[in-house]
């Protein structure tokens, strides 16, 4: 195993970040938020139970709350960077408090069928897809890169802190209160998230050049951005591979709960709770195992652990041994996650990152929703225990295919904006810059420089794309070996201005070492083309 030294190490334990005023109280609040959700979720799963048998049709509770985040997250991601996500969160929050507290209503007057269960869970999956992209950004503004890790384990503790108390509260709620008591409680935590939202005063967003970009724009941007972006597509390509087989646990839960002896809301529940106890417990032990694997070992090795566990959870046949399923599922499963977000997180600069992110997520609920589909037909044709076996053996193959494929490649890598590009000049009038622009630079390369001059501009293309451009090129002159000329395209003047404030220290190093390359600095020469047809 790799060795490696963790980042609590040097910044204190996984509990640092709570040390910041403001990232504790949102934290707080997001797992009131969060217990609410997850006893919303456990009542909406054995409500469907008790509309009907079918483990297809309960396994479409979680295709529904999972799939609006594959739908609308590249949308959400590309307001959340144009707008002031505090607001934004506001505004959606109470709009998912006012959703809860009708369907709590529906829920109360008897008024529920499983296609109105469907529906409204895909409307409250929809907010959260438009919240999660500005809370995920969100997060490296609220505490330094070296806490970042802390941070993101603790949003992953918080989220399963609650997955342990929600699913037990709920199923004691519904046992002693009513069906609608969960949903009810679930409305009213929308307005707790929405209390600090409003106290907090947040620091104004550093001044653009130009106006925001329009939406169409800066979603083709972020997917352009993500498409060049390597240590995001290795860290998506592995996180889906995970969550397709690893789905299984959430969409077959709920039948496996009800096919149990003497089985009631609050067994179901007690399951759920022991999937978030296993969580909690891997988030404290986290830190140590980060002291001597690496993340790739580390995601390797939870991998292997929940592909273990689901056969056996299909196959358990008491109550004891399916929590202990449960609890050893939910350690694979926040060592997984914790890992796969913060290597995503990691791989993106601020002014990209919710879009980023969003297309992670995107992902993430894409995976988990495709494979509820699947895992729920499997166990309505061949029965619940062999599909948790099949997806327990797909999980395993999958882990061994994609285990050369590295995570967290961007930690070492400085995505703040370095703002060296020069200011360009522009004679001519803004009526003359509406259109795209082109922008050319000429080198000059001595001949033994040609090679390691190629291989630079390849890594160059790259960065041309994540920044902005979506045509690029780089051509030598017929009559002059010496000479080359790279050009590359974006969609308008404001784009490129944008583009000015978008280029890394990063890229930067690597700006520095193609001009190391050159025959003189002033060899390299600059030009802005507009377009004139």
């Amino acid at each position: 195993m790799a060795e490696k030294t963790s980042p609590e190490n040097e910044t204190g334990s996984l509990w640092a970040p709570l040390a910041q005023p403001l990232f504790a109280s949102l934290w707080l609040a997001m797992l009131v938020s969060a217990t609410g959700g997850w006893m919303h979720e456990t009542a909406a799963g054995w409500l469907m139970t008790s509309l009907t048998p079918s483990p297809a049709i309960v396994a479409l509770v979680q295709t529904a709350n999972t799939f609006p985040i594959f739908l609308f997250a590249l949308l959400a991601g590309a307001l959340a960077d144009r707008a002031d996500k505090r607001r934004f969160l506001i505004i959606v929050n109470t709009g998912l408090a006012l959703l809860v507290f009708l369907f709590a209503l529906l829920v109360a007057a008897d008024r529920v069928t499983p296609l109105t269960l469907v529906i409204f869970t895909f409307l409250i999956g929809s907010g959260a897809a438009f919240s999660a992209p500005a809370w995920q950004a969100l997060m490296p503004e609220l505490v330094e890169r070296e806490r970042l890790r802390s941070a993101i384990a603790l949003n992953s503790l918080g989220i399963n802190i609650s997955r342990a108390i929600g699913p037990a509260v709920a199923g004691f709620m519904i046992a002693g209160i009513s069906m609608a008591a969960p949903f009810m409680v679930n409305a009213a935590t929308y307005l707790v998230v929405v209390a600090v939202l409003l106290l907090w005063r947040r620091k104004p967003a550093p001044h653009r050049s130009g106006p925001p970009e329009p939406i169409l724009t800066a979603i083709g941007t972020g997917l352009r951005h993500a498409l060049h972006n390597d240590p995001l597509k290795e860290t998506i390509l592995r996180a889906a591979a995970f969550f397709f087989p690893a789905s299984a646990l959430w969409a077959l839960i709920p039948v496996i709960a009800r096919a149990l002896p003497d089985s009631g809301a609050s067994v179901f529940g007690a399951m759920t709770a022991s999937v978030g106890a296993g969580a909690v417990a891997g988030a404290l032990v986290l830190p140590k195992l980060r002291e001597r694997w690496d993340s790739n070992a580390l995601a390797l090795a939870s991998a292997g652990l929940m592909a273990l566990t689901l056969p056996l959870l299909g196959m358990a046949q008491g109550r004891i041994a399916v929590l202990c399923c449960c609890f050893l599922a939910g350690t694979a499963w926040i060592a997984s996650l914790t890992s796969f977000n913060f290597s995503a997180q990691t791989a993106l600069p601020a002014w990209v990152r919710a879009r980023g992110l969003s297309i992670f997520m995107m992902a993430f609920f894409g995976s988990m929703t495709v494979g509820s589909l699947c895992w729920g037909q499997v166990a309505q044709w061949f029965g619940v225990g062999e599909a948790m076996t099949a997806a327990g053996l797909l999980l395993a193959l999958l882990a061994l295919v994609t285990r050369h494929i590295r995570l967290g490649a961007a930690e070492g890598l400085d995505l703040t904006p370095s703002m060296h590009w020069p200011a360009p000049a522009m004679v001519l009038g803004p009526e003359d810059a509406d259109g795209p622009v082109m922008i050319s630079i000429e080198y000059r390369v001595p001949p033994e420089n040609t090679a390691a001059f190629r291989s630079l501009m390849r890594k160059l293309r790259g960065e041309r794309f994540r920044d902005g451009a979506y045509e690029w090129g780089l051509h030598r002159a017929s009559d002059e070996a010496t000479l080359w000329l790279e050009w590359f395209l974006v969609s308008s003047w404001e784009e490129h201005l944008r583009q000015h404030e978008r280029v890394s220290e990063a890229d930067r190093q690597l700006q520095e070492r193609i001009s190391a390359l050159l025959a003189d600095e002033a060899s390299r020469h600059v030009r802005h083309w507009l377009a004139d047809v």
